[in-house]
């Protein structure tokens, strides 16, 4: 048989596998989710619940019916067919089918032959590029046709581009069904094993840990029978040429070193160096050619484990020389950023050109790095012009030019190249972006640039100009990332005008008040659910709790006791993220019948909108529990029950699971490293009970501390008595990104295990030398580039012992740290008073490397320093002492000519914090029109109180009274609002609160806060309340401290037309619902692909 005509009659068989028996006319058994019709009724009723228009009679005759996609011998009825089953399921979605309806026709296996499987395909091209909305119903029905289609298969009958279009029509089932039966196919090429691993891994998150292992699974046998891997089948011998890792994700390191081990036992990794990825972070090589170099850097970009560190700076310096050509740097590719200062100023401009070009804009240099680099393309002219070109030839290293540089720039010259400015201006200063827009808007006006804008230019437009731009529609803004002031003027803006869309606001939703969610009509209020939910990273708790709220309202209106009557169906139609805040007493009156659809939705639910000390979290947590077949008995619960719980795992108490089989315990354990939150109150108890089911952290394994080291990291006493075992560094420097917060006591241990092999060095050294006199460590270039910030762990008795050439080599590192102690900045001045010469001789470079070193200067002494504005920038985190910050305004305006009265918006901007420094006289100076330009991108301001109320005056001259502003002037002027009285403060419109930025709320005087009325506080939103310090609790009435605590753990509150939402959306974690279930075997097979 022709390959063609075996194609034929693959589908043939599919179709009538998949489609000749329709289901019957009444709903589908919730529980049969791999039935393919119902399936496609779930998608379709995720089209219509979305609003999505219905699908004309001509569109889909003409997608069904087309003769170009089918071949010979077909009736009108045979083809009709197909179109029937559609408009069957359709109906069965808009409810236009009933239990007496009449099903389609069944169709014959004959009449299924028809439907050729190498055009289905074409059928899906078509789809996928027609314009009309309702495309997404007949996208929906062939869904599940095409992963049948795909896992049906023994043999290859698709070429690859025909594969991909399958794979992305088949991607809902896995994607937006997570309950669905997994069925993998029996066998994929290996040219289209990578596609299809890729497809997966886009819709890990919502598979069920089953459908994970499942997954992991399957691919070892797909490996197994395309290529047999050396670690799958060492007795076979690899086949090194062939190895290949495509995975980018972090790998565990006790797993990671296991891989590298059994490739080691097999092969010789020299062989395969650059096919390693994510196993080269483990990887520490010795003695290895130039070429063999070169390709085992290119495997650690993605690396940050201390021993890739190590090697990628020993691999670097032994492939540098004073000699090395333009093609010996193209080799080093990110890795070029290892390069000294030093060495960095002996390359050419032309060929430092093309490194910056090769690298791109990713790379991040240090200081005295950018210092050079900036110098060698300026050619010493300081302030220079720069072409557009030039400009985007410098990409990462754009974001050391001085302000005067890129204020010049012609607009002509980078307006026209938007996707390069955007990535360029992701490393520019705040100053420097202000001093670009201040030179755009003197030649361009506002309604063009915020057409053109976009990244963090167009988030550093003022309110004033962005209200110049006269936007009225939402083309102008939906497409567009904004930041929270922004949003606040334009969803008021849109709200003015009527123009408000839910769907099409995207960041612009960070905006919209409680008012505006409750004037939304009833019957588009669950629309507008479904709408604010596709974003979810823009919503905030209490914009979520509005929308819940509105929604559980308007179902309520329409059926007495909704809750405790309603159906899978009404149940499925209410999004997650708001489900979560159903009160609790609803919670426990939702019926058995929903157990599955709830249990569904749990599963994959996204926790981060709802307060840590919400009562509804226990609430939903037991309702799982007992929907679980045997979750009235906590000890007859299995690990498949466990895994229905999703995130509501974290939420159970320790006595309950206590009461847990031990092996599901242990596994519940493990299971629960990953929480991104577990209640206060549990975590005492729960640490005991780790202990007890694994024993002591002295003898766990590395493996152990992997799963389940991040509970016992709740303690912040516990990394103190962590054992020093050879894996333990490399473990927690895994763990700690994982980790909600990180104790200083975890810096210490991983401090403190970095130095043990240099002290066990020292010591040595030390012995053979016949000197036993001293105990310290002595830092060395090599550690203190590892340490980074927890080099603030270094005795002052150690830091006297490093020399002045390590100093010298490492002063940009250790210049970053914001918070050394006194003794120690004691130590590191006359450090920096012996390399550099007296503080009254050092030069502006050297200013530059010492960064926060510079806390140790007198204020005398710090008057006298030659600091430019664009330095301040590198210097703004460190921490400064209230009575130093006069002394760098006075140094700075001394050797910049600058005055109070001179200062515009980008020079405002980049004072930042030292803007804090200027006294009342000079704050008064200050231009009104610079200041309400310049306020928005002065966050974060930590000026003591007093100069907070002097910046309070300029807001009133640029926005009016206190009673008057708007929510986003309060969101715009951040700490400032700290600076308000008693009077002022209780002024302000309840509305405005929510966008109280949370580290202000400290700030505020006690006796200011109290004067805060009873909805205001309300208002403040849980985030905002938590905030709330003792010292001003003290002094709230009764009253007063009952509404605080209700608003704080999200107590449902008066629905008053003047209540907005909060401030700010919290960002929902990168790794979000993922990182409940850590995906790291799945994501091994990344590494397994051949």
């Amino acid at each position: 048989m022709s390959p063609n005509g075996t194609t034929r009659l693959f589908v043939l068989i599919m179709v009538c596998t998949v489609f000749a028996t329709v289901c019957p006319a009444g709903p589908p058994d919730m529980l049969s989710a791999d039935n393919t019709v119902f399936i496609a009724k779930k998608l379709m009723t995720k089209c219509y619940n979305k609003g999505y228009p219905l699908p004309k009679m001509t569109l889909l005759r003409n997608i069904f019916n087309n003769s170009n996609l089918f071949e010979g011998g077909r009736t009108v009825d045979q083809s009709n067919n197909f179109l029937s089953t559609f408009l069957h399921i359709l109906d069965m979605v808009t409810g236009a089918t009933n239990k007496n309806s009449q099903s389609p026709p069944r169709m014959e296996a004959a009449e299924t032959r028809m439907w050729n499987s190498s055009n289905l395909p074409a059928v899906i091209r078509m789809m996928k590029n027609s314009s009309d909305p309702s495309c997404c119903y007949m996208k929906a029905f062939v869904a599940p046709l095409s992963w049948a289609t795909l896992t049906a298969q023994s043999k290859t009958y698709f070429d690859s581009i025909d594969y991909n279009t399958l794979l992305w029509a088949a991607k809902p089932v896995l994607q937006d069904i997570p309950s669905t039966g997994m069925m993998l196919p029996a066998r994929v090429d290996a040219h289209n094993m990578a596609t299809m691993m890729n497809m997966l891994q886009e819709v890990y998150t919502s598979m069920t840990k089953e459908q994970k292992a499942e997954v992991f699974n399957w691919a070892k046998e797909q490996v197994l029978q395309n290529n047999f891997s050396c670690t799958m089948r060492p007795s076979s011998g690899p086949k090194s040429s062939e190895f290949k890792s495509n995975m980018t994700t972090k790998m565990n390191p006790s797993l990671g070193r296991k891989f590298l081990q059994r490739i080691q036992g097999c092969s010789s990794i020299s062989e395969c160096v650059d096919k390693l990825g994510p196993l080269a972070c483990y990887y520490d090589a010795t003695n290895l050619t130039s070429n063999t170099s070169k390709k085992l850097l290119s495997q650690l970009d993605d690396c940050d484990s201390p021993t890739a560190f190590k090697l990628k700076k020993r691999l670097v310096n032994s492939l540098i020389t004073a000699s090395s050509s333009a093609q010996d740097l193209h080799d080093l590719g990110r890795s070029v950023s290892l390069l000294s200062p030093k060495q960095l100023s002996e390359i050419s401009v032309k060929n430092l050109k093309d490194v910056l070009q090769n690298v791109g804009p990713s790379v991040k240099w240090s200081r005295s790095q950018m210092r050079i680099l900036v110098e060698k393309q300026l050619g010493g002219r300081k302030c220079g012009e720069l072409s557009g070109q030039q400009l985007m030839e410098l990409q990462s290293v754009a974001a050391g030019l001085p302000c005067c540089v890129v204020k010049n720039v012609k607009p002509q010259d980078i307006l026209n190249n938007i996707e390069t400015l955007k990535t360029i201006s992701r490393h520019m200063r705040k100053g420097q972006l202000k001093a670009m827009l201040q030179g755009l808007s003197e030649k361009v006006h506002p309604s063009e640039l915020v057409q053109k804008l976009s990244g963090p230019l167009l988030r550093s437009v003022s309110l004033k100009n962005l209200e110049k731009a006269n936007i009225t529609s939402l083309d102008q803004v939906e497409n567009k990332t904004w930041r929270l002031p922004q949003a606040a003027y334009l969803a008021k803006k849109m709200y003015g005008l009527k123009k408000l869309q839910y769907r099409r606001l995207n960041s612009v939703l960070q905006g919209i008040t409680c008012k505006m969610i409750d004037e939304v009509n009833g019957s588009y209020t669950l629309d507008m659910a479904e709408s604010i939910t596709e974003t979810p990273q823009w919503l905030s708790e209490v914009q979520a709790q509005c929308a819940a709220r509105k929604l559980f309202k308007t179902l309520e209106n329409k059926t007495t006791d909704y809750f405790k009557n309603i159906t899978a169906q009404e149940l499925e139609r209410i999004p997650t993220m708001l489900l979560l805040h159903l009160p609790p007493s609803k919670v426990k009156d939702l019926p058995d019948s929903v157990c599955e659809v709830f249990l569904n939705k749990m599963e994959t639910a996204n926790l981060t909108t709802l307060p840590p000390r919400s009562p509804s979290r226990p609430a939903l947590a037991e309702r799982a529990l007992l929907c679980l077949p045997n979750g009235t008995s906590v000890s007859g619960l299995t690990t498949s029950d466990v895994l229905r719980l999703g995130p509501l795992l974290c939420e159970l108490k320790p006595s309950t699971l206590l009461l847990m089989a031990p092996e599901v315990l242990k596994f519940s354990l493990q299971a629960m490293g990953p929480c991104e939150h577990i209640p206060q109150t549990h975590r005492a108890d729960l640490i005991q009970l780790v202990n007890r089911v694994f024993g002591m952290p002295s003898n766990w394994t590395a493996e152990t501390m992997e799963s389940v080291g991040p509970l016992i990291l709740l303690d912040e006493n516990a990394p103190s008595t962590l054992p020093n075992k050879p894996w333990m560094k490399d473990v927690l420097v895994f763990l700690k990104p994982q980790l909600t917060q990180i104790s200083d006591a975890l810096r210490k241990k991983i401090f403190d295990l970095t130095t043990t092999t240099t002290s066990s060095t020292a010591r040595k050294r030390q012995a053979v030398n016949g000197d036993t006199s001293s105990s310290s460590t002595e830092p060395t270039e090599a550690v203190i580039e590892e340490l980074e910030l927890d080099n603030v762990f270094w005795t002052t008795a150690e830091l006297e012992l490093m020399s002045n050439s390590t100093f010298l080599a490492t002063v940009d590192i250790l210049g970053l740290v914001p918070n050394y102690s006194s003794d120690q900045l004691e130590v590191l001045c006359r450090k920096a008073v012996e390399a550099f010469g007296p503080v009254s001789h050092m030069t502006e470079s050297d200013i530059v490397q010492l960064g926060c070193i510079m806390q140790s200067f007198s204020n005398s002494e710090l008057e006298m320093l030659p600091l430019s504005l664009d330095s301040l920038d590198e210097i703004d985190v460190c921490d400064w002492k209230g009575s130093q910050l006069p002394s760098v305004w006075k140094g700075v305006a001394k050797y910049n000519n600058l005055s109070a009265v001179l200062l515009g918006s980008a020079e405002m901007v980049q004072l930042s914090q030292f803007i804090c420094g200027l006294n009342s006289s000079e704050i008064s100076q200050l231009s009104v029109g610079a200041f309400s330009d310049a306020v928005g991108s002065m966050d974060g301001l930590q000026c003591p109180v007093e100069v907070l109320q002097q910046l309070k005056n300029v807001a009133v001259s640029a926005f009016g009274v206190p009673c008057n502003w708007t929510e986003a002037q309060v969101s715009d002027l951040d700490n400032i609002i700290a600076g308000l009285n008693g009077s002022e403060i209780a002024s302000l419109s309840p509305s405005v609160f929510p966008f109280i930025s949370k580290s202000c709320i400290s700030q505020i005087p006690p006796e200011h806060f109290a004067a805060l009325s009873v909805v205001q506080l309300e208002a403040l939103g849980p985030v905002n309340a938590a905030m709330v310090t003792s010292e001003q609790r003290s002094m709230l009435t009764a009253e007063q401290l009952s509404i605080l605590d209700k608003t704080a753990i999200g107590g449902l509150v008066d629905q008053r037309e003047t209540l907005p939402i909060e401030s700010g959306a919290p960002v929902l974690s990168l790794e979000g619902i993922s990182t409940f279930m850590k995906p790291v075997l799945f994501l091994l097979i990344g590494f397994l692909l051949l």
